[in-house]
């Protein structure tokens, strides 16, 4: 197989490469099931990216001669903690710790520097304290497909950086994502309110670990992920 895909700016993370969760949920999409996305570099934004069929049923996605990024169909299993409500959610978006001094302030996911509507708009922060963090979700309608669902690499983008805030606690640090590995169980229905919520899975050395979730207002998981952060 071969294909090329782009990831294009409005999608990023820092300014000059790919949100870490659209990065891997671009390539995932070659990929029938859950499956485990490995970032090697930043990826580049407006450029044609080859995907290549690597060992082991891997996928391989390249920039030229550079290895960006490899997915692999891997079966996750994680408990998911039970869901705060949508009015806790809303409280602990109040108390996100980025809403000044960001480092990357126009991240798609959970950049404050956006244009209304132009990102996820994802503010986690702790409901009660730092073993769980959470934020509302409204995705806009241009990220939806013809029939109404949350398009898979949006799925994939609102996984990854409350992840982030989980795993960082009250304790933000630089780091950029390593891995996600994510089952995207149901359709995600646009229309209607969500919430993402997230936690810490430890860490070990340069490493932290945390897991996310896509729910719905009534708590039913729709989209589950573990992320690995690598600190800079």
């Amino acid at each position: 197989m071969a294909h090329s895909v782009i990831i294009p700016s409005r999608f990023n993370g820092p300014p000059d490469s790919g949100n870490g969760g659209y990065s891997c949920g671009v390539l995932a999409a070659f990929i029938d099931g859950p499956a485990r996305v490995r970032l090697h570099v930043p990826p580049p934004l407006d450029t044609p990216l080859a995907v290549r069929a690597g060992e082991g049923g891997s996928l391989q996605m390249f920039d030229g001669d550079t290895l960006v990024g490899t997915a692999l169909p891997a079966p996750l299993e994680l408990d998911v903690p039970a869901a705060p409500s949508l009015r806790q959610a809303a409280e602990a978006s109040t108390r996100y710790a980025c809403y000044e001094n960001h480092v990357f302030p126009t991240c798609f996911v959970c950049g404050p520097g956006r244009p209304a509507h132009d990102g996820l708009d994802l503010f986690a922060g702790p409901v009660d304290d730092w073993s769980l963090l959470a934020s509302p979700w409204n995705p806009a309608a241009d990220l939806l497909d013809e029939r109404g669902r949350v398009q898979p690499e949006i799925v994939w983008s609102a996984l990854d950086c409350p992840g982030y805030f989980a795993c960082m606690g009250d304790n933000v640090r630089p780091a950029l994502l390593g891995e996600l590995h994510a089952s995207l169980l149901k359709p995600v229905p646009g229309g209607q309110p969500l919430l993402v919520h997230a936690w810490p899975l430890g860490e070990d050395g340069r490493k932290l670990f945390a897991g996310t979730a896509v729910v719905t207002a009534n708590g039913e998981v729709l989209a589950m992920a573990r992320s690995t952060w690598i600190q800079i």
